[in-house]
């Protein structure tokens, strides 16, 4: 029987994702390409210099959904065949060296690139922005998916010169070229893993720095938020000198760049060189004070050296890179905050992660399938274990050991493990057993150890225990205490814990005396504002916190009709976080307080709905959404933003969104307006909802 010769290719292909491309190692890569915020298009070439270890037939690139125009290896034409996922090409190769590959291309992104504002008829807020975490930069560049394949990249962006474009590396020179637009060259010097590549084009305006060790950093942001730039990036120098300073090894690459976009799809993600991030955590002081950045900032430079500059081979080794950036984050907020800080923010995660093995839900650090809390929080606690097991020398050692073996290269957990084991003496397969492959996460021991290291949470266990043996005198305990207390850490939890069942004269006491956190912590506590305290609580509405703010809004409206409108005038020019809580909850009250400014409530309503448009952050649209499901204040236009956003490239928005879509076609009425809209519709709408109505 003869094969068909496609079958054949597809085998081939299947047999080439189930290895490692082992006989060819790639050295450096040029892309040179143009993004077109027309079209939406990415088109270019990218140039590959390899060498060849041993003798090949074929070797691959990945490169999803791309028109591949012209490949050619050593300036001459090759056989190749693609499939819309593997460019493999077909040569036999003798060893050698300084090979050179070229692939000129076109790709539409389904994802990985991002064009926020590029296709809408909203002007002057467009963003174009990578995220590749993973393997995902094949999506728009001939690449190498496989994490072990590391290149030095030194890219080449056109784009229109309107634009500011940031990358990995450092900008080694720009010019104006033809049909307005722009060129830019950024230059690496050492090789890093190809989804660490990584790019973001906008207008952004800098601010530069640099360490203490003189490496240049770049701060950007959006000129509009020039006035929230210093809240923003607080302790950024401080967090990179801390860094590097606590890891021992020099900060491994040219420059740093941190650059804040619309609708990130994470909190951050650490391209080499160019960390991108959500631009809701550009902040202003009050927010500050409950969503900084400081610890997703640290957090993302931590990856520089856990991630970039060493990488794990597969993802059963994740630890090496979410655990170790969570771990050194704390500690550089521990610098920062101190202490205290540090610690009770690790019971709090502890008290996460053992809810996770309470509910049978608890993963080993081994399993490459694990969630987010257990790479990155039980991750950290491997290692704040592991360093007061080692002790804190023996510990820094061993990281430097590691780091500087196998700078550039990439590791297994058994290769960290080793140096670990080489630098102490000590035997750690005890260790490996509990943190690495026991799904439990060891409360026990945990506690005890916070209890040696902080009396505070010492006081705290202590105070619990004794509640609970004498649950009718729950109050009177804390109040023989309180004054003793020095921590606000042990305040904030115990009031959390217990403000339900404390009487208004002592939670009036703690109102009236003491700091914000347990100020914010009483109205949190609380179900229903009891009237003692009403007068209280409305001194909450000025206080320094968004999150306060909020609360003492809701729950004051809520439990005192008659102040509606006093509450309301004493909130009205407060905007809130980045997405608007305090200003969406003001309007929503607003309108369902039937006395209040009865004229303006076509305004609000109309301000409320634009809050969903497209423009608005994933987070404000959200809340929009279900504000206005809740006083069943749809309109045509939101209700089309709503369709919109169940397309939309974040998935836990478009969850959302379509959640809300659906209960809104199950309501009287509400099939037919959503097929009024249909003509309003784009082409991706329609088959959305197509799909949705037969379904």
């Amino acid at each position: 029987m003869k094969l068909n010769p496609i079958l054949i290719f597809f085998l081939f292909v299947h047999l080439l994702n189930a290895q490692v491309q082992d006989k060819v190692d790639f050295i450096h890569a040029k892309p040179f390409f143009y993004v077109d915020v027309d079209s939406l298009k990415i088109k270019g070439s990218v140039e590959y210099t390899f060498d060849v270890i041993s003798q090949l037939d074929t070797f691959f690139l990945d490169a999803q959904n791309m028109k591949i125009f012209n490949v050619e290896l050593n300036g001459k034409k090759v056989r190749h065949f693609y499939d819309n996922k593997k460019l493999v090409v077909h040569k036999k190769l003798k060893p050698s060296r300084n090979n050179k590959l070229y692939i000129y291309y076109e790709t539409s992104p389904k994802q990985t690139v991002y064009f926020l504002g590029c296709n809408d008829n909203i002007k002057g807020n467009e963003q174009i922005w990578t995220q590749g975490q993973g393997k995902y930069t094949s999506y728009w560049l001939p690449s190498l998916d496989d994490m072990t394949e590391k290149v030095e990249f030194d890219i080449i962006i056109a784009a229109p010169r309107k634009y500011k474009v940031i990358s990995n590396g450092k900008l080694d020179r720009s010019f104006n070229s033809i049909r307005d637009s722009k060129h830019w060259f950024f230059e690496m010097k050492q090789p890093m893993s190809s989804y660490l590549v990584g790019f973001a084009i906008g207008d952004f305006d800098k601010k530069e720095l640099k360490s203490s060790s003189g490496v240049p950093i770049e701060l950007y942001y959006e000129p509009k938020d020039s006035l929230k730039v210093e809240p923003t990036y607080r302790y950024t120098q401080h967090i990179f000198d801390f860094l590097e300073k606590e890891i021992g090894v020099p900060y491994p690459w040219q420059n740093y760049k941190q650059v804040p976009v619309q609708d990130f799809l994470y909190a951050g993600m650490e391209n080499t060189t160019c960390t991108i991030f959500s631009n809701q955590y550009v902040i202003d002081s009050t927010a500050f004070v409950d969503k900084n950045y400081v610890n997703v900032n640290a957090h993302e430079l931590a990856h520089q050296w856990f991630g970039d500059l060493v990488t794990e081979t597969s993802s059963e080794h994740h630890w090496l890179h979410e655990g170790f950036a969570t771990f050194y984050a704390y500690l550089a907020e521990k610098d920062i905050f101190g202490d205290d800080y540090f610690y009770w923010h690790l019971l709090e995660t502890a008290s996460a992660l053992e809810n996770l093995s309470e509910d049978d839900q608890g993963e080993a650090l081994r399993n490459s399938g694990a969630g987010s809390l257990t790479f990155y929080e039980k991750g950290a606690w491997a290692l704040v274990m592991l360093q007061d097991k080692l002790g804190e020398a023996n510990f820094k050692k061993g990281i430097q050991n590691y780091l500087n073996k196998y700078a550039y290269e990439n590791v297994t957990i058994p290769d960290f493990m080793a140096e670990m084991e080489a630098v102490s003496g000590m035997g750690l397969s005890n260790f490996e057993s509990i943190w690495l492959h026991d799904s439990d996460f060891p409360f026990e021991s945990v506690q005890t150890f916070l209890m040696e290291k902080n009396a505070s949470i010492k006081q705290y266990f202590e105070i619990k225990n004794e509640v609970e043996n004498n649950p009718t005198k729950t109050e009177t305990i804390l109040a023989n205490a309180w004054d003793s207390f020095t921590s606000s850490q042990l305040k904030q939890n115990l009031i959390l814990d217990y403000g339900k069942s404390l009487s208004p004269l002592f939670l009036e006491k703690v109102l009236k005396e003491d700091d914000l956190k347990v100020r914010q912590a009483v109205i949190l506590s609380l179900d229903k504002v009891p009237e003692e305290l009403q007068s209280s609580a409305e001194e909450l509405l000025t206080d320094a916190s968004y999150t306060t703010v909020e609360s003492a809004l809701y729950k004051l409206w809520s439990d005192f009709p008659e102040g509606r409108g006093r509450y309301l005038d004493k909130t009205q020019s407060v905007i809130g976080f980045p997405n608007k809580n305090i200003r969406l909850l003001w309007l929503t009250l607003a309108l369902v307080t039937p006395e209040y400014r009865s004229d303006l409530k076509p305004a609000y309503l109309e301000e409320l709905s634009n809050y969903t448009g497209a423009e608005y952050h994933f987070e404000t649209r959200l809340m929009a959404f279900e504000y206005l499901k809740s006083i069943g204040g749809f309109n045509d236009e939101s209700l089309k933003n709503l369709i919109e956003a169940c397309s939309h490239h974040v998935w836990h928005f478009k969850k959302s969104a379509r959640n809300i879509l659906n209960e809104i076609l199950k309501q009287e009425g509400g099939l037919a307006r959503v097929k009024s809209l249909y003509p309003l519709l784009n082409q991706e709408e329609k088959q959305y909802l197509d799909k949705t109505l037969s379904e």
